[in-house]
């Protein structure tokens, strides 16, 4: 999301920042309905797959009912984000539930749901799916969320797809669930998939994701197991720091469909960071100044129970200020508000002097911001 100025006033989109600074008292987050639509047409126009959007990137109302009325599905991990994304108006043809840890009344509200698929995270998971629908005499549609062993080369707190990692069937273990499968009798296997991690920029990380996928869904085809879908994740890379360098979607679209021409296969993918982390910024007002050891420290009211990036993984995201800009600069710690020392928001950022109530805005905060903040 960009903001402009225009008689020293600050815009997003053609509305006066101050306007709403003046309707809303801060710490707030502010969303950009353009830049999400205009995303999700870039991932549509280069993959030329389903997208279903991750909804624990990012569970606000009016933002799935956006990405809805776009055409996108949604994949959830509790009853809760399946809820709301029913409320959004999704079909429930076009929503997918992962997690690695359904409890039977998630599963079970999934399935009165009449949802796509449940995709399947563990062999305990698929022999109590199988009964559930053994008990309502219903067949149960799933896919089967394998583990590849790929490294996605990201940071540790964020890596979904090596062995030693919770989520996920290791592959190892095909032949056991191929033959499994085959003695369930309410269960209809649909598909595969897979999720490597987040943040993720090399293509080559991709490449190897795609091929495996693909051998496996020859394999299980050729056990006589219907493979309708090949759900082949996110994780695509932000650069936070700067506001380009993200993965090149053509380029991997380009991966996708040389993979992929040869098959019967329908090809999607469940990105929640690339679709909405750019859209939205987060509005804080600086309740005081102050130097401590030579640092020059403004004490916002967002913090890391606002947002938990920077504490929690060591996050770094640009900030913009919103008022006062002379020309003389200095180099700001930004700390929130909770009684923790790990409450650091932004580290040595070289701002325009600032001044108690100023206002700043953390930009890129779309996803991993509000959902989950306390």
């Amino acid at each position: 999301m960009k903001i402009y100025f225009k008689n020293n006033k600050p815009f997003i989109e053609g509305v006066c920042l101050d306007d709403i600074i003046n309707s809303y008292s801060t710490p707030f987050y502010i969303y950009s309905q353009k830049g999400i639509t205009e995303t999700y047409n870039k991932l549509i126009e280069n993959l030329n797959s389903e997208i279903f959007f991750s909804v624990k990137a990012n569970s606000n109302q009016a933002i799935l009912k956006l990405l809805k009325s776009c055409g996108a599905g949604a994949d959830v991990v509790s009853a809760g984000e399946l809820e709301r994304a029913l409320a959004a108006g999704f079909n429930s043809e076009k929503i997918i539930f992962e997690g690695v840890g359904k409890s039977k009344n998630d599963i079970q509200y999934a399935i009165n749901n009449n949802i796509r698929l449940i995709n399947i995270e563990s062999i305990n998971e698929l022999i109590l799916v199988n009964s559930i629908g053994y008990s309502l005499s219903k067949k149960i549609n799933i896919g089967i969320r394998l583990n590849p062993d790929i490294d996605g080369k990201t940071l540790d707190k964020i890596s979904t797809g090596k062995k030693t990692d919770k989520f996920g069937i290791n592959i190892i273990q095909l032949n056991e669930i191929i033959t499994l499968i085959k003695s369930c009798e309410n269960i209809n296997l649909k598909g595969i998939s897979c999720h490597i991690g987040s943040q993720i920029h090399d293509l080559s990380t991709f490449k190897d994701v795609f091929q495996k996928m693909k051998k496996i869904a020859n394999s299980l085809s050729g056990e006589g197991l219907n493979i309708e879908y090949v759900d082949l994740g996110g994780g695509f890379g932000v650069n936070y720091e700067k506001d380009s360098d993200d993965l090149d979607l053509k380029e991997l679209g380009v991966l996708v469909h040389s993979t992929y021409n040869d098959t019967p296969y329908k090809i999607s993918f469940e990105p929640g960071r690339f679709l909405v982390a750019r859209s939205g910024i987060l509005m804080t007002k600086i309740l005081t100044t102050k130097e401590n050891g030579g640092i020059n420290f403004l004490i916002t009211d967002a913090g890391m129970h606002t947002l938990i990036r920077p504490s929690m993984y060591g996050a770094i995201h640009r900030v913009q200020a919103i008022n006062n800009l002379n020309t003389k600069t200095i180099i700001y710690t930004i700390a929130g508000p909770i009684c923790e020392s790990s409450d650091i928001l932004v580290k040595n950022i070289n701002l325009p002097k600032q001044e108690i109530n100023n206002y700043l805005a953390i930009l890129d905060v779309g996803a991993y911001g509000a959902v989950m903040a306390s």
